[in-house]
């Protein structure tokens, strides 16, 4: 493989590259998953619950989404 093949290869990929790279230091991916627990009023509980409903997506999505 050609040196300039190479480094179309690097800029093409380097998110991922640098993705590969924080994994080796925190065994953990960008876009992996966690659970995690959390205290919320019982009124937005209600409205994600609402939301839910609307859209039909779970409501942890609905909070990523949101950020």
């Amino acid at each position: 493989m050609k040196k300039t093949q190479i480094k179309k290869i690097l800029k093409e990929n380097k998110h991922l590259f640098k993705a590969l790279e924080n994994y080796d230091k925190t065994m953990e991916l960008p876009f992996q998953r966690k659970r995690i627990n959390l205290t919320l009023a019982v009124e937005t509980i209600h409205k994600l619950e609402k939301l839910r409903e609307k859209t039909g997506k779970p409501i942890s999505r609905i909070i990523e989404d949101s950020f």
